[in-house]
């Protein structure tokens, strides 16, 4: 066995500098790499400390990418060379081939270090911008452009693609790339429509740490990967791209079935077998008897002309157990809804249940990590 090293990745347009080490861990001559935030030197001792850094680890594993999903405790994906290198391969495979990739992520994240793991397999340097202070679209096309010619690529998150459907100049280098990977969580339908119109080619992915990020596009598994839904509506996912399980045991261990990985997340298949993401099941809202997953209500929101992004959440009620909370900013230009307004849109498309008893505007929805929408701060805000 080998010992875990702390890999810091520094603040400002550095992530480059991990090219050699990934490269050393993918092919067995160093030790396995876990990426820390040296802008955050408290994230950074938490995680060397929780996922222990410098002490063995099993020698078929490259990389540890910490996660903590909704809980806060770092758990740490083992993911192996074999793991990371199916990803990347089945990737390229995808998307038409390999090319160079643009790094517009953290690259202590899964989506970010993968940029990097993809680009090493490649044989391609990675144009990178410098996301220290958040995304920039004013340095985009700069960067598309030193890309090169070839197929290119780019790994985002829908905040970051709404930024650059602002900025015609930024719309117009997105458009240039052969496909952007969105993940991060569902991408607002305004947005998927606005890159569409602009000719951007969007891929829409869904995946995390413990699968080596993104294994299932646009609703259909990466080649290698497999998908089966539980009784109660449960996403299960297997196949080549696995992490061999956590850094940090769990109790229960998602991971306990060989070969398989429990998500907290609901889902379904269609008649194709394209993958369907509903919701986390532990978001779910229990409202006057029915059970409202937050995602599918969303979606019917984020059709109405005036929102331009959403969430919906639950909170306590004396009579019903939960009630159905949104959540929404407003779109440029457009007069705020009133929530009697939101009603009767959501009662068009679901149960008048599911719809919301209660409406909060805000200037923004607060996010974590790489994007995603943090339900837990909505409740902690609007709970009290």
């Amino acid at each position: 066995m080998t010992a875990l090293r702390a890999l810091v990745v520094p603040p400002g347009p550095s992530a480059l500098s991990m090219l050699a080490a990934l490269d050393g861990a993918l092919n067995g001559r160093a030790a396995a790499v876990l990426p820390v935030p040296g802008a955050d030197p408290r994230q950074s001792d938490l995680l060397t400390t929780a996922l222990r850094a410098g002490e063995e680890i099993d020698d078929d594993v490259a990389l540890v990418v910490s996660t903590s999903g909704t809980t806060g405790t770092p758990k740490g994906a083992m993911l192996t060379a074999a793991a990371l290198i199916a990803s990347a391969s089945a990737t390229h495979d995808r998307l038409g081939g390999p090319g160079t990739w643009l790094l517009a992520l953290p690259a202590y994240h899964v989506a970010g270090v993968q940029v990097l793991i993809r680009s090493v397999l490649a044989g391609t340097v990675p144009v990178e911008l410098d996301v220290s202070a958040g995304f920039s679209v004013d340095t985009l096309p700069a960067a598309v452009n030193a890309m090169g010619s070839g197929r290119r690529y780019a790994s985002l998150v829908a905040a970051q693609v709404a930024k650059a459907l602002a900025d015609p100049a930024a719309t117009a280098a997105l458009a240039e790339l052969d496909a952007i990977l969105l993940g991060g969580g569902p991408a607002p339908l305004p947005i998927l429509e606005g890159a569409a119109a602009a000719g951007i080619t969007v891929v829409r992915t869904y995946g995390m740490s413990e699968t080596a990020g993104g294994c299932v596009y646009d609703g259909s598994p990466l080649d290698g990967v497999e998908v089966r839904i539980e009784a109660d509506g449960r996403i299960v996912l297997g196949g080549t791209t696995l992490a061999k399980g956590y850094r940090n045991r769990t109790d229960p261990d998602p991971f306990a079935e060989a070969g398989w990985f429990r998500t907290d997340d609901a889902g379904a298949l269609d008649d194709s077998g394209a993958l369907r993401v509903l919701g986390r099941i532990d978001e779910a809202i229990s409202t006057g008897g029915l059970t409202v997953l937050p995602q599918p209500v969303e979606a019917v929101l984020a059709a109405h002309p005036a929102i331009a992004d959403c969430a919906i959440f639950g909170l306590p009620d004396d009579r019903l157990g939960q009630r159905v909370v949104a959540a929404i900013t407003v779109a440029p230009g457009a007069q705020a809804p009133t929530l009697a307004e939101l009603r009767e849109h959501v009662g068009a498309s679901f149960d008048r249940t599911a719809a919301p008893r209660e409406l909060h505007i805000l200037d923004e929805l607060p996010r974590r990590g790489i994007g995603k929408l943090d339900r837990r701060a909505l409740v902690q805000r609007f709970g009290t």
